[in-house]
């Protein structure tokens, strides 16, 4: 690789709790975890690659993610780091050199063979594997990569809060297929059960999205310790805080006050200014927005 990958910040870096935030040209960023009340060891990640270089900036733009771990003893937080660190790596490669969502797809990949093969070759590392949700932003269009039940969301004025991203977990295909409702998912006593993770299995299967961004955008990454533990309500609330570091903090105390039996990774970005204008690149399923949103997830959890 003949540049190294420009991770601004990725945390914890002690398996506790972490705290960043950066500001760009047009976007503004807020990351954070918390070990929460019940877990001694924070398997999660978050990752932000901000390029000083600007044809690197210009060519891969600002990458944004979250990773949820699983394993015993350390194996999750090794899995969600590794992982993270992959995907900064082969993403900003220069031997990359396919539109973003395929960059992205292959980033994902490499950490699944990473990940997957440290598991095979260490007995202290067996059956480690992660989630991750993924976001690049490249000026107005940002394209988000899909493995697990981390989620990203959007809050967007007269729009409310929408998922962009599909869980990989069997109650959330139980809820697609019409078998429970909303409110049943989330007492679920399987609701913890995901269906896809990288390193995991030799291969990885990888949801690709995109998404046309508008000025006062704000997305939201962040792994099952806080959308189990906080209702789409509350989480539309933090969100719609002037600052984000306030959101963020806000969000985390819910998931505390809710009993914080997880670990809880946020990271929050809002478009502060119009993003320079950037065409589309294929290989991302175009995310399907419309003002009914937020009400029909409303609909969906009191009639369904």
């Amino acid at each position: 690789m003949s540049k190294a990958a420009p991770i601004t910040f990725l945390g914890p870096a002690d398996g506790l709790n972490c705290v960043s935030k950066w500001t760009g040209a047009y976007l503004h960023a807020h990351l954070c975890s918390d070990l929460g009340r019940k877990r001694r060891n924070n398997e999660d990640s978050c990752l932000l690659c901000a390029p000083d270089d600007s044809e690197l900036l210009e060519r891969r733009g600002v990458l944004f993610a979250v990773a949820d771990g699983m394993g015993g003893a350390s194996a999750g937080e090794r899995a969600s780091r590794m992982t993270l660190e992959t995907i900064a790596e082969q993403y900003y490669d220069e031997a990359c050199k396919g539109f973003a969502p395929a960059a992205l797809r292959e980033s994902i990949e490499a950490a699944n063979e990473a990940v997957y093969y440290e598991a095979e070759s260490s007995s202290e590392y067996a059956g480690m594997g992660t989630t991750a949700s993924v976001l690049a932003v490249m000026g107005n269009w940002a394209y988000m990569a899909q493995v697990g039940d981390s989620r990203i969301y959007l809050q967007r004025e007269g729009l409310g809060l929408k998922q962009l991203t599909d869980d990989h977990s069997l109650v959330a295909e139980q809820m697609r297929n019409g078998l429970i409702n909303a409110e049943e998912a989330r007492t679920h006593l399987l609701k913890n059960l995901i269906t896809r993770a990288v390193g995991i299995k030799d291969t990885v299967d990888v949801d690709l999205f995109a998404l046309e961004l508008h000025v006062g955008d704000t997305l939201l990454i962040c792994s099952d310790g806080l959308s189990n533990m906080v209702s789409d309500e509350d989480i539309m609330g933090a969100l719609a805080m002037q600052d984000l570091g306030d959101a963020s903090d806000s969000l985390i105390a819910k998931a505390l006050d809710a009993g914080g039996s997880d670990n809880v990774t946020v990271v929050a970005l809002r478009v502060t200014a119009p993003p320079p204008a950037t065409y589309y690149q294929q290989g991302a399923q175009k995310v399907s927005l419309g003002p009914e949103g937020f009400m029909a997830r409303l609909k969906r959890k009191f009639f369904s």
